[in-house]
């Protein structure tokens, strides 16, 4: 299953709790590597990765609107999946450019982009384990 239909699927509370959960998530650990990157003497890592925490932070609410829309509109995701893998790839590069300039921030971005797409994973994993997504029975 894509991640875009997954979003689709999602109910709104499941939808705004993933949201708040990943905010609230990525909040943290973007002070957090700010913090320790400075302790130990990386702060240009420390920043990259609050920098690259928040492009998929923005990425994915602009994902989620859209899934919303999508899902209300009974519109098909393949725009929105073409929308995606583009923000993706911008950032992306965006990211390896700012590596080769400034390789600690770079890096730090990289990292920070991979660590939310994970903590988002796992906090979709975590919701569909407490309820279903709709349309689908517990037994799924």
């Amino acid at each position: 299953m894509a991640m875009s239909s997954l979003f689709s699927s999602l109910s709104v509370p499941q939808l705004s709790t993933l949201s708040r959960r990943s905010a609230l998530v990525a909040g943290i650990l973007g002070v957090v590597a700010v913090i320790v990157s400075l302790v130990v003497g990386h702060g240009l890592f420390g920043i990259g990765m609050a920098m690259g925490l928040g492009l998929a932070m923005a990425n994915f609410r602009l994902v989620a609107r859209s899934a919303a829309k999508a899902a209300t509109s009974g519109r098909q995701g393949r725009p929105l999946v073409g929308n995606t893998l583009l923000r993706l790839a911008v950032m992306s590069a965006v990211c390896l450019v700012l590596a080769w300039l400034v390789g600690p921030l770079g890096f730090g971005a990289i990292v920070g982009l991979a660590l939310f797409q994970f903590t988002l994973l796992a906090s979709v994993f975590m919701i569909l384990l407490r309820e279903p997504a709709m349309g689908e029975s517990p037994g799924e």
